[in-house]
């Protein structure tokens, strides 16, 4: 009876572990992503020295543009140094890692690479990329070289002049870009930099072009 009992536990042992093994797998993929599936919006503040004093990043699904996650780093000494907008750096009591540029960049380039990230997007992305050098070996692209064309931006008002090209003359930044896009003129941004990141994010959701559309602003 014993040896019996022993058996049939065994046995619902063995059932048991494989499908504790298979949740673990499910749990491991919902984790990772594939390669290209995902994308990176950074935005970043600097400081009086104008050096990068925070780094904010919201990792967005590549088809829907639905947030998936945030990363916010804080770099020190240079947080120290102060900016105009050090009084914002912990708004609504966010939390960042604190850390030197080299191991905090270090660590972001680790993860962008383990999940798959290949692809930056920031606003006025030529700022951001010149101020880290350390990520340029990602592409990144222009979310301003949609949004302020009226023939990618079809928010823009009508009597706002445009260029030739069709980018707007004056008012494309991200505060009145956000006014056309969403209507709300009582819109301001944060100047943090992991809110202003998923509020660019944002821009890229409410604009609505695939992600091959960015391909016109590939830095």
């Amino acid at each position: 009876m014993n040896g019996s009992l022993e058996f049939l536990n065994m046995i619902k042992n063995q059932s048991g572990n494989k499908e504790k093994a298979k949740e673990n797998r499910l749990v491991e993929e919902v984790k990772s992503y594939d390669f290209g599936a995902v994308i990176a919006v950074i935005d970043t503040e600097t400081n009086w020295n104008d050096e990068v004093m925070s780094l904010g990043v919201a990792i967005a699904d590549a088809s829907t543009y639905k947030l998936l996650g945030k990363r916010y780093y804080v770099f020190d000494p240079e947080c120290r140094v102060g900016g105009i907008y050090s009084n914002v750096m912990y708004y609504g009591g966010v939390k960042g890692k604190s850390m030197n540029r080299a191991d905090a960049l270090a660590d972001l380039k680790a993860f962008l690479n383990k999940n798959g990230i290949d692809k930056i997007f920031a606003y006025n992305a030529k700022f951001d990329y010149n101020h880290l050098p350390e990520l340029q070996e990602f592409d990144w692209y222009d979310i301003m070289r949609i949004a302020a064309y009226r023939q990618f931006n079809t928010s823009i008002p009508a009597e706002l002049p445009c260029c030739k090209t069709g980018r707007l003359k004056i008012g494309y930044g991200v505060e009145p870009i956000m006014h056309y896009l969403t209507g709300d003129s009582r819109y301001r941004e944060v100047h943090n930099a992991v809110y202003d990141a998923v509020e660019e994010l944002k821009i890229i959701e409410l604009l609505g072009h695939p992600v091959e559309t960015y391909e016109c602003g590939l830095i």
